[in-house]
């Protein structure tokens, strides 16, 4: 890769996935009008979405999804043994994701539930890092392209990266969109963190926190500004747990 008239080495990648959608994968194919930069600059060995290689000589691994099974856990030892770096691609992989609402049943009676005599081999869900170390994680469901593609720069050229400690609030005001919490929508906006351009309550949609926590949000008040505007503390706990990044964080007792 050339930039800035300096020539750089492309770095072998990987891209890898578990129990998830493989939506954060597409995005990485997604956005056509900066696709061939973003392939030139890295050098990829193995993505079942986009190639029909496989390589093994990988130097950065990233990995969708959460892990649910035994054979994930030792696919992802094995991956984290070759890869230099392994980042963590989106909510599933960085918390556990919609995923991890499951481990709040009773696992065994629902797997013999829906598949009777011949249940499914399955685990309480976590994410990468509760299985591996993780050098980077990013946020998101689906992550964004047009942060993904800094962090690259970033990986390959060192160009600085940092993600943002303020919450998707700020992203709403610089947008003008109006506070939905003001229109009767619950909204974590205050407490998660930026980086998304936050499309959702643009859409009119309040805010879900896939990003996870921001830096040092001010839980204490965002929980009473909710109950301010008449939303109980189950809805708060369960949009709070819809993504997994609030992990142990509960309002009006504990899980």
């Amino acid at each position: 890769m050339r930039y800035l008239h300096i020539d750089s080495p492309r770095p072998r990648i990987a891209v890898f996935d578990f129990t998830d959608c493989e939506g954060c994968e597409l995005q990485l194919a997604n956005k056509e009008e900066t696709l061939v930069p973003f392939l030139n600059a890295v050098e990829i060995v193995n993505f079942r979405e986009i190639a029909t290689g496989a390589g093994e000589d990988y130097e950065i691994a990233f990995v969708e999804g959460a892990i649910s099974r035994s054979d994930e856990v030792e696919r992802l030892k094995a991956i984290r043994g070759k890869a230099r770096l392994l980042v963590a691609l989106g909510s599933c992989a960085c918390f556990g994701g919609v995923n991890r609402m499951k481990n709040a049943y009773d696992l065994g009676a629902a797997n013999a539930e829906i598949y009777g005599r011949t249940p499914k081999e399955t685990l309480p869900v976590r994410s990468v890092k509760e299985v591996v170390p993780v050098d980077l994680e990013i946020p998101g469901c689906p992550v964004s392209k047009d942060e993904v593609e800094r962090i690259v720069r970033h990986l390959v050229l060192d160009v600085p990266f940092a993600f943002h400690a303020y919450p998707v609030c700020v992203e709403c005001k610089q947008r003008f969109t109006t506070c939905l919490m003001e229109k009767g929508q619950l909204c974590l906006g205050p407490i998660v963190r930026a980086g998304c351009e936050a499309p959702c309550p643009a859409g009119g949609l309040g805010c879900w926190g896939c990003r996870g926590p921001a830096e040092a949000p001010n839980l204490e008040e965002f929980f009473a500004l909710a109950r301010e505007r008449g939303f109980t503390d189950q809805e708060i706990n369960e949009r709070m747990a819809f993504f997994g990044g609030f992990e142990g964080v509960v309002v009006g007792g504990t899980r």
